[in-house]
């Protein structure tokens, strides 16, 4: 477990060593901020059956923002350690591939985890003008934020595996990018395809992202989605230490 610690410190020092993690940081928080904004100036205008914080998670602009910062958290996990050739070092350093697969992961997780930090302040801003709640209950702000590191944790792994690919740093984030959005608008489908059965429309409901946050968000905790998300985000990491294997004795 030390050596896993050193190299996820390793992996927290390079985000904010550079300057891409200050750049997604400040691109997430004026798309998440403007957000914010509008779902506000929109629900003045109108009665509305939801609350803010309902509003905030279900939104295009947060969708937006939410698929694009995957490829560029994890585009260079990997490829630039390729790249660059650092990673010679590291696979002769008395570490083990699963610890380095393991040590990217947390280090990205951990990174995604202090984006969304400053998102509580918004709804401890808007309380403290309005006098009103911004949610519901307290479970519907621990169900948004649980979705949210389950969503993360399952997309970032996918961008893990895209990165230990290629060398690449673009393609890597193409790949991600890729794979990310066909994984998100497969639970469109139930919404697009009209002739479909019951049986068909439940299953493509049970890949829906946008399905599971506008669940979890009210509140209502639902033990599928954390199984199948935590399942897909071990299957996503074994394959990233199949690849990373596979590539380390090509080198």
């Amino acid at each position: 477990m030390k050596k896993l610690g050193v190299l996820l410190a390793r992996e927290l020092r390079s985000y904010f060593y550079s300057p891409i993690a200050y750049i997604v940081l400040v691109f997430f928080l004026l798309v998440s901020g403007v957000d914010f904004y509008f779902q506000i100036g929109y629900m003045n205008q109108r009665p509305v059956q939801y609350s803010v914080q309902e509003a905030f998670f279900n939104s295009i602009f947060f969708w937006f923002a939410f698929i694009l910062i995957f490829p560029l958290i994890t585009m260079r996990l990997f490829s630039e350690e390729f790249k660059l050739g650092t990673i010679e070092p590291l696979m002769t350093a008395p570490v083990r591939d699963w610890q380095v697969v393991l040590s990217k992961f947390f280090g990205a997780l951990i990174f995604y985890v202090i984006l969304w930090l400053p998102t509580l302040f918004y709804f401890a801003i808007f309380e403290k003008i309005t006098h009103q709640p911004a949610g519901n209950s307290v479970g519907a702000y621990w169900g948004s934020y649980l979705m949210l590191l389950l969503l993360g944790m399952f997309y970032l792994s996918v961008g893990c595996l895209a990165s230990v690919l290629t060398k690449n740093q673009i393609i890597a984030a193409i790949i991600s990018f890729c794979a990310i959005t066909l994984l998100f608008f497969l639970g469109l489908v139930q919404f697009i395809l009209t002739e479909v059965s019951a049986e068909m429309r439940q299953s493509l409901g049970y890949f829906s992202s946008i399905e599971h946050m506008g669940t979890f968000s009210r509140g209502v905790i639902d033990t599928r989605p954390i199984v199948l998300y935590v399942s897909m985000t071990i299957v996503m990491l074994s394959l990233t230490y199949q690849a990373f294997q596979s590539r380390k004795w090509r080198l």
